[in-house]
């Protein structure tokens, strides 16, 4: 089996530091990381040579992330329909419930977001294109769960414990199971409160031209708009538009 390259490893550990933090100093990146100041000054000074990374000068010295990775990332979602197509239709959503509407794919335990539609209310759901939640916590993540089968679903529960970002976050592996059953029976999820107290979300499946579920979408908004009524409407909305978006990937819904 090839070997890994140390090296490599640890300057992609630092580039994913930036995931989260738009800039940082050396001190930080080492004490992140756990690695020696040299390591780290190393580390730096390479990936700043090669122009993946750019100093700001200040006391302490900060780092930001450079072109090249922007160039990377932009070849990257140029070449998947995916996020191409799940931009226009999530606009068309986002337009008619003027809320914001994220499509997101699941990685291991979590979900990332590929696309994000904001909201022009001036109180609305904070989030980023890249973020990282995790799946169960979310109505986009739950309707990806709900589809795997039951060794896709353990291999990913034994990735860790259910970490709650609220106290309405399922954190039991076997109510999350009986929940995801009812997920998967209606085809729709609902994020109670469980990534944001604030919010709620609704999500439903979008399919590629296998049938196989490759991404959700969903609806979110604070709980200051969400009835009773608008809940009915956006979960016809999400609906309808992951069908759209599923649609333009290539799946047809089978006549029974």
């Amino acid at each position: 089996m090839p070997r890994v390259v140390p090296a490599v490893i640890r300057a992609l550990d630092v580039l994913e530091l930036f995931l989260d933090r738009p800039q940082l100093s050396a001190r930080e990146v080492m004490e992140r990381l756990d690695l020696p100041r040299t390591t780290v000054h190393e580390l730096l000074v390479t990936l700043e040579a090669r122009s993946y990374l750019i100093s700001v000068p200040g006391q302490p010295v900060q780092y930001r992330l450079g072109m090249p990775l922007f160039q990377l990332g932009a070849a990257f979602a140029g070449r998947l329909d995916l996020v191409r197509e799940a931009q226009s239709v999530a606009r068309d959503v986002g337009a008619a419930c003027n809320e914001a509407v994220h499509v997101a794919v699941l990685d291991g335990p979590d979900v990332i977001y590929l696309v994000k539609v904001d909201s022009t209310h001036p109180v609305r759901m904070v989030s980023a294109v890249g973020r990282r939640l995790p799946a169960h916590c979310t109505a986009v993540g739950k309707i990806l769960l709900a589809d795997l089968d039951q060794a896709a679903l353990d291999a990913v529960l034994a990735k860790g414990t259910l970490s709650g970002m609220t106290p309405d976050s399922i954190t039991d592996p076997d109510r999350l199971r009986a929940h995801l059953e009812r997920v998967r029976a209606e085809g729709i999820a609902v994020d109670d409160g469980e990534s944001d107290s604030a919010m709620r979300c609704v999500g439903a499946a979008i399919r590629d031209h296998s049938g196989a579920v490759i991404a959700g979408m969903s609806i979110s908004a604070p709980i200051i708009r969400w009835t009773p009524q608008t809940q009915v409407e956006w979960t016809e909305l999400v609906r309808e538009g992951a069908a759209t978006l599923s649609t333009r990937m290539g799946y047809r819904a089978r006549s029974h």
